[in-house]
């Protein structure tokens, strides 16, 4: 079983270190509130970030299977950076969110969800970044043995259900478009890691999985998936960045976050150019797929796109909100302008334009 990998890298030079256990996150991130929840909140959005990053600061990014750590490294952007970072893998955002109650973690890599559940809970941890891939990319997997060809026949089933993830808010967007309501399904409270198993197992009878889960799940004898057309726009094929606000507030770790925002789209604008060794290297080598099923995965993943932090994402991002808290899902509702930190579409805008990436996908 390929077991996840935690390093520090340098200026200099790369060398192994520890870090706290998830376990251990979220023990220590239910005592009391950290300095980001003290913190001062946002500041104007036409303030300039610091560029100055001192000798000696470090970010530590909590990862999601190995993901950002791998697309930095392979892009040769994880040597260029002008500061220390510490990488920290995680599975979901719930996770992630623990990691920085206890202040275990400074930058994350998430999907749109885990942002709201922050808010929720009074975590003052805005969005800095954002890339986009396909709307098709999450799909309903249907267990082994059953037979679910609409949404209508999501009625009455066991449905894999995980609270402050990406896959929560699929799952409501799929009973609501199909007319139901949460109570007409059983949701079957997981965790995100516990999904492909369930589903592989028939302890549920559907699951919301993302790639490389989805070609896993495929190798299954008697596995399927809800078509794709019945299950369009349930995701809207976002993913974050986001930090605590303390850490975007501290003038060092500023700088350093805002250099973060810029080699994270350069590296992201690579896989585009690279779609072949980010395949091989990454899904093949480090997510042990085949390498006919890392070329499908990156395929229906499409074109990674950048949009700008601005009104328009965040409207996006409250539909999402609204579509969670239609549903009775949050305990109370939030605004989704309060979890961005504007300042950083500055950055963003240089460094789209600068790789030739682009801000949006190309009109079909």
């Amino acid at each position: 079983m390929y077991r996840p990998r935690t390093s520090l890298f340098g200026r200099h030079g790369r060398t192994a270190a520890a870090l706290l256990a998830v376990a251990t996150v979220a023990t220590l991130g239910l005592t009391g509130c950290s300095n980001s929840e003290k913190s001062g909140g946002p500041v104007a959005a036409d303030t300039p970030l610091p560029t100055e990053i001192p000798a000696g600061t470090k970010l530590v990014l909590a990862d999601q299977s190995e993901r950002l750590q791998s697309v930095l490294r392979f892009s040769g952007e994880l040597d260029k950076l002008p500061f220390k970072v510490e990488f920290a893998n995680f599975v979901g955002g719930p996770a992630v969110l623990e990691a920085f109650r206890a202040e275990a973690a400074d930058v994350a890599s998430v999907g749109d969800v885990p942002p709201i559940h922050a808010l929720v809970a009074g975590q003052d941890v805005p969005i800095i970044a954002a890339y986009q891939t396909s709307t098709t990319a999450l799909r309903l997997a249907v267990a082994p043995g059953k037979s679910i060809t609409t949404l209508a026949e999501l009625k009455g089933k066991k449905i894999a259900y995980a609270e402050g993830t990406a896959q929560q808010a699929a799952v409501l967007r799929a009973l609501d478009k199909a007319g139901l309501k949460p109570a007409d399904a059983q949701l079957i409270r997981l965790q995100l890691g516990e999904f492909p198993d369930a589903i592989r197992t028939g302890q549920v009878d559907v699951a919301p999985l993302i790639e490389p889960n989805i070609t896993r799940f495929l190798r299954t004898s008697g596995a399927s998936l809800i078509p794709a057309d019945q299950t369009k726009d349930i995701y809207p094929g976002l993913a974050y960045l986001y930090a605590r606000r303390a850490v975007v507030q501290d003038p060092a770790k500023a700088a350093a976050t805002r250099a973060l925002v810029a080699a994270y789209i350069r590296a992201n604008q690579w896989i585009n150019t690279h779609q072949d060794e980010w395949a091989r290297r990454y899904y093949v080598e480090n997510q042990k797929v085949s390498a006919e099923d890392a070329k499908r995965i990156v395929e229906s993943l499409g074109t990674f796109t950048f949009p700008h932090l601005d009104e328009q994402l965040v409207a996006r991002q409250q539909a999402t909100i609204d579509a969670i808290d239609k549903a009775g899902e949050l305990p109370k509702k939030v605004q989704a302008a309060k979890g961005f930190d504007l300042r950083f579409d500055a950055p963003i805008t240089e460094a789209v334009t600068a790789s030739g990436a682009a801000f949006a996908p190309k009109e079909r």
